[in-house]
């Protein structure tokens, strides 16, 4: 009977690699990654543009003269708005249109531990969520004169860094669902509502009562809660109920996403 070297089809158990090989081959594909999305400008440029801009027109213009408060408050507001779209888009459109030209099933195919290919992609959403936050920072210190402590400043690019880690998850879940076509228009339909639902572009008190009952069953809202703690504006009593709700939105959506993968691949 004929045997079947695991490296010749590539399906090499990482467990069995020495340890320097697979932390190689970890950094080569977080590497190959984030360089695939420098080089996108149809990713890298909405994700920068939209949230410098929202808060230029609102943060900054409309708000000249305006109570400091109000800048922070959307420092902290925009923020969230471009940490999300990151983790949305970049694994929701990517991974749909990956699994659509069988990129994919390639991959599955190279001789490189299975979690590289969503550890990969997780680092460069992380990576342009804190440029996101370093932009909007820039501009709330240099041009709407916002005083941020260092401290504060660290706590927010930590928030959003770390907080794009649900949205990675639930993009990612989406994208095993739609065709590579179709996933900017889905996740869109669920990025631009929530995102108003949660508070971010109108306070939530300026809101009807309904939505304001309901605000707290999106990830976005309780992200924005940690975001406005780093910025001093919120009162509440501890961080953690916000951080255990959005670890288990991770969690929930990458256990539904793997086990859509393993099934429809």
């Amino acid at each position: 009977m004929a045997t079947v070297d695991a490296g010749s089809t590539g399906l090499i158990d990482a467990g069995e690699m020495p340890w320097r090989r697979l932390l190689a081959a970890y950094v080569a594909e977080a590497r190959s990654e984030c360089l695939r999305y420098l080089r996108a400008p149809g990713f890298l440029l909405p994700v920068t543009l939209f949230p410098t801009m929202f808060y230029l027109l609102f943060g900054i213009v409309m708000n000249r003269g305006g109570h400091a408060d109000i800048a922070r408050y959307l420092l902290a507001s925009y923020s969230v708005f471009g940490v999300m779209s990151p983790g949305l888009f970049g694994f929701g459109v990517s991974l749909a249109i990956e699994r659509d030209n069988g990129l994919l099933t390639l991959k599955r195919a190279l001789p490189m531990p299975p979690g590289a290919y969503l550890l990969g992609k997780m680092l460069m959403a992380m990576l342009a969520a804190g440029a996101v936050v370093m932009l909007l920072l820039a501009l709330a210190m240099g041009l709407a004169q916002v005083s941020v402590a260092p401290g504060q400043a660290g706590q927010l690019l930590l928030t959003g860094m770390l907080g794009v880690l649900p949205f990675c998850a639930m993009g990612m879940f989406i994208g095993t669902l739609v065709k590579g076509q179709g996933a900017p228009g889905v996740l869109n339909l669920i990025y631009l509502p929530m995102s108003f639902l949660s508070g971010l572009w109108v306070p939530l008190s300026m809101l009807p009562a309904t939505l304001q009952h309901i605000a707290p069953i999106w990830p976005s809202a309780h992200l924005q809660a940690l975001a406005l703690a780093a910025m001093g504006l919120s009162r509440a009593a501890s961080a953690w109920p916000h951080v255990l709700v959005l670890g288990a939105y991770a969690a929930v959506f990458l256990l539904l996403a793997a086990r859509r993968l393993r099934r429809h691949g």
